[in-house]
């Protein structure tokens, strides 16, 4: 789906348009479905960017070994956000740690089944990782959801949020996710979000029915909680880019330390839907 263009005069964007709104939003999850990029085409790709849009390249703790042989040692170390479980965790981050191609810019715990293994998870980062690392957990889409929120609160760590996958009941619907967006934010958690965000405005999506959230949906939906169902329900692209459009910069600051990014396989498609909409002008680069 592409959203219609909202056709905003470029003299009257706000600073928050292409500056603190959007920079470092979207991860590179180019490994993943439903890209599912080899390693030789993601590396090399995520190591040619020199915009400010994309945040680090997202890969499991299983695939480190691969990464070496595809690196540009002439060039800037390769930014990770590893995603490890507890146990996997030191290991990973002191293989990281010792080759100086590689830079570890975050974590990304997999999900924490309730609040032991959360709290496990937050003890483990703090022993091994450098203090002010961003460490997300998985959030359960189960009843121990609100359990290991509360074991997070006041740690530090965000909430990493499944929004889709290539199942359809993978995808949430929206009363849950707007329940969960609530929850951390009465929590003071930051969150980040994984899968199926795959374009700015929600829609459904042609070939395989899924109802896709829209990652404009989930911001609006982070900056005003109280109506996030409201927010992750609308389709109305326009109205949604016209509003952004009037964000200040310290607004989007606020939304963008409650919705911190998401990991996208392809980051051309939510860039170009950016430029369509006239949130990003069309000579922008990731």
């Amino acid at each position: 789906m592409t959203a219609p263009h909202a056709q905003p005069d470029p003299a009257t964007r706000p600073p928050a348009a292409t500056g603190e709104l959007f920079t470092r939003f979207f991860d590179d999850a180019a490994l993943f479905p439903p890209g599912n990029a080899t390693m030789a085409t993601a590396v090399p790709a995520f190591l040619r960017r020199r915009g400010t849009l994309a945040g680090p390249f997202v890969l499991p703790a299983a695939r480190l070994g691969e990464v070496g042989v595809h690196l540009d040692r002439s060039g800037p170390p390769l930014d990770l956000a590893l995603i490890a479980a507890a146990a996997d965790l030191p290991a990973a981050a002191g293989t990281i740690a010792r080759d100086p191609g590689l830079r570890l810019a975050a974590v990304e715990a997999t999900v924490a089944v309730d609040a032991a293994q959360a709290r496990l998870t937050v003890r483990t980062a703090a022993d091994c990782l450098p203090p002010g690392l961003p460490v997300a957990v998985e959030v359960p889409r189960t009843a121990a959801r609100d359990e290991v929120l509360d074991a997070l609160a006041g740690t530090g760590c965000r909430a990493k949020l499944r929004t889709g996958g290539v199942r359809a009941d993978l995808f949430p619907p929206i009363a849950e996710l707007a329940a969960t967006i609530r929850a951390c934010v009465d929590r003071g958690i930051a969150f980040k979000c994984t899968a199926g965000l795959h374009h700015a405005i929600r829609h459904t999506d042609p070939v395989t029915g899924f109802h896709h959230h829209g990652f404009l949906n989930v911001l609006l939906a982070a900056d005003e909680p109280s109506r996030a169902a409201e927010h992750l329900a609308r389709t109305d692209a326009a109205e949604i880019a016209a509003e952004l459009l009037t964000w200040s910069p310290a607004r989007a600051r606020r939304a963008r330390a409650v919705f911190t990014s998401f990991g996208t396989c392809d980051i051309g498609d939510p860039i170009h839907d950016l430029v369509h909409l006239g949130l990003l002008p069309e000579t922008i680069t990731p």
